[in-house]
């Protein structure tokens, strides 16, 4: 349904280094490690989102874990927890301050939602597997992976998240795990999303990326599934996984999920992100993907308000060439 497209925001990084003074990248945290040492921050930068139009905000909890916290800012297991827990808190203040701002004015996220950020395994080794494919997966048992991402999921749930978003996945075993773990919770729902290889058709860890969401899409509760696709790749290369996946080809309707980065690879060899090639700006792409059925769009890494509010712009105009 054309109303059910939202847009969101999860280049956290990016736009939070606006509101910091020191760099974001390179901690065992990320940007999560911000809800420690500057708050007002991460308020902000959710703020910069929602009046960009953002539909979902992404609390900033990507690389957090209660394990992460404890290890890095010293704290006890309750205080790791609250710092997850103030991740939501702040999304929340954010979302009930902007809806105040724009009460009585016609925009388009008027009843913005939460999703609680929670990335692979691999994002807490900061190893960079999860853009390099990840061996933890075949190392480490799916119960052992499941139980350190319990702690997490419970956390966000109950500081009352609207869904879970597990993104730049790189193993299928471990959101597999995942999406059988969260039927022990029926009130949770999750989308899915996962990091590729630049080849058009490969998960990092080998799979075939259409057969894996199909997979994914066969074994989930549906009532809890928000939808399946990936992340932070250029846009350019994103299209030919997210044609592999439409209705049209796989014959089954699934809600999609597409966040492209800005167009520039990360290299894991230089730890540092490689300018892009080309100029293929959300004016290009948008209205293709939502034509092969993508209905959750937005940035990724390397992307801004900026761009969220371009996005916002774009699916805007879909939306009018689809009522003519």
């Amino acid at each position: 349904m054309i109303q059910d497209v939202k847009v969101f925001g999860f280049g956290i990084a990016e736009q939070l280094q606006k509101h910091v003074n020191c760099e974001v990248d390179g901690h065992p945290l990320w940007a999560s490690r911000f809800l420690y040492s500057d708050p007002d921050a991460v308020y902000e930068t959710y703020m910069d989102f929602l009046r960009a139009g953002s539909q979902i905000i992404s609390t900033i909890t990507y690389q957090a874990s209660v394990e992460g916290f404890m290890e890095n800012f010293n704290v006890s297991r309750q205080e790791a927890i609250g710092l997850m827990k103030k991740a939501v808190e702040l999304a929340q203040k954010a979302v009930n301050d902007y809806k105040q701002e724009v009460k009585g004015r016609n925009v388009p996220n008027s009843e913005p939602l939460i999703a609680g950020s929670i990335g692979s395994y691999a994002a807490f080794l900061h190893d960079g597997s999860e853009y390099s494919g990840p061996a933890y997966a075949n190392e480490q048992s799916l119960d052992y992976i499941v139980a350190w991402h319990e702690a997490r999921i419970l956390t966000l749930l109950d500081a009352g998240v609207d869904f879970l978003a597990f993104h730049l996945m790189p193993s299928v075993k471990e959101v597999i795990a995942l999406i059988e773990y969260l039927k022990s919770i029926p009130s949770a729902k999750a989308w899915f999303t996962f990091s590729c290889k630049t080849d058009g058709q490969s998960i990092v860890d080998g799979n075939n990326f259409k057969n894996s969401i199909i997979n994914c899409y066969k074994t989930a509760n549906h009532k809890q599934l928000i939808g399946l696709g990936l992340n932070c790749l250029p846009p350019k290369i994103m299209t030919p996984f997210i044609k592999s996946i439409s209705q049209k080809e796989i014959g089954i309707s699934i809600p999609l999920v597409a966040y492209p980065n800005s167009g520039e690879i990360y290299s894991k060899e230089t730890s540092s992100w490689l300018p892009k090639s080309d100029d293929y700006g959300p004016e290009k792409f948008v209205g293709e993907w939502l034509d092969m059925g993508v209905r959750f769009i937005g940035g990724c890494c390397r992307t801004t308000d900026k761009d969220i509010y371009t996005f916002t712009q774009e699916v805007q105009k879909w939306k009018n060439n689809c009522s003519l």
